[in-house]
């Protein structure tokens, strides 16, 4: 057998080194009847590993785990529950076959310039309080976007943006930022040791749906606009800290950026196209063009001294 050797660096934002691995042996070792839950919670907790708001970060402890057992550092205990797939098992809906994202027929389209919209109704939807509404917003991009959606994890702000009748007319979801980019973080100037402390003050705009019966000119920018505007303290709120840039990539064998370059974002590179669990140097998706956003003028600043 190859030894496997460790690499002590950043992983999920952490330095993990041989004591490190050590002490996450030693848990598993000692506690051989715990899930891979109680672990994560377990080592969130004696590593104090917590959000800006206080809250414990034990999807981000599971998350690590499983990178390391990647790595053959760890070995965690059989899984106890397979993971869910929301998808599995329902039912085409009417067009769905033929790729028609007009699924609902009776839905009459929306044709008008924004100003017949206004006063549009921009609401964050994500707090539990809000369960209906992040039903609707789940299923309609579940429905109705290219990507699909299968839930959200970690910190996040969830859109739904209605016209003035309460009628869902957009979804604006945005998550966790990624790991590495090289054509964003030699625009801000990130090495390794910054973008570690600095990625939490960036956010990824993973989902962007403007309903395919909707065809409103330039609501999509109008709507960036307003978000941009509101999103910083709304994450300040939430989570106890604010965000100072704004990511997303566009999949440029399907769209422009258009929506994204009438909003003043800027596009400063392209993705080479390697997915985040890729461990070789060949391309496994389609290259993206990477558009950012920034909240204030001294960004570069702010996620270079966090």
């Amino acid at each position: 057998m190859i030894p496997v050797v460790l690499e002590p660096g950043i992983i999920q934002g952490r330095y993990i080194g041989k004591t490190e691995i050590e002490q996450v042996r030693g848990i598993i070792a000692d506690h051989g009847q715990w899930s891979r839950r109680r672990i994560s919670e377990h080592l969130a907790q004696i590593w104090e590993w917590r959000s800006a708001s206080g809250q414990l970060k034990d999807m981000a402890a599971r998350t690590l785990l499983l990178k390391l057992e990647e790595r053959g550092w760890i070995t965690l205990p059989a899984r106890r529950r397979a993971p869910s797939n929301r998808m599995k098992g329902k039912a085409k809906r009417p067009g769905e076959e033929s790729g028609e994202l007009f699924a609902r027929q009776d839905i009459a389209e929306v044709r008008c310039a924004v100003p017949e919209l206004l006063p549009l109704s921009i609401e964050e939807i994500s707090r539990e309080r809000q369960a209906g509404k992040q039903a609707v917003f789940s299923d309609l991009l579940e429905r109705h976007h290219y990507l699909s959606h299968r839930g959200t994890v970690g910190e996040n702000m969830q859109y739904l943006v209605g016209d003035g009748q309460g009628n869902p007319l957009a979804c604006v979801l945005f998550g966790a930022a990624a790991w590495q980019c090289r054509a964003r973080d030699e625009h801000i100037g990130w090495n390794a040791e910054t973008r570690a402390r600095g990625l939490c003050y960036v956010t990824n705009n993973t989902r962007f749906l403007i309903l395919p019966w909707v065809r409103v000119p330039h609501l999509a920018s109008h709507v960036l606009g307003r978000i941009a505007r509101r999103l910083s303290s709304d994450w300040q709120a939430k989570y106890g800290h604010p965000i100072h840039l704004l990511e997303t990539f566009v999949d440029t064998s399907r769209f422009a950026g258009t929506c994204y370059r009438a909003a003043n974002w800027r596009m400063v590179g392209v993705t080479t196209g390697r997915t985040r669990q890729n461990k070789t140097q060949i391309p496994q998706s389609a290259p993206k063009a990477v558009w950012l956003y920034a909240l204030s003028k001294n960004f570069r600043e702010a996620l270079c001294a966090s």
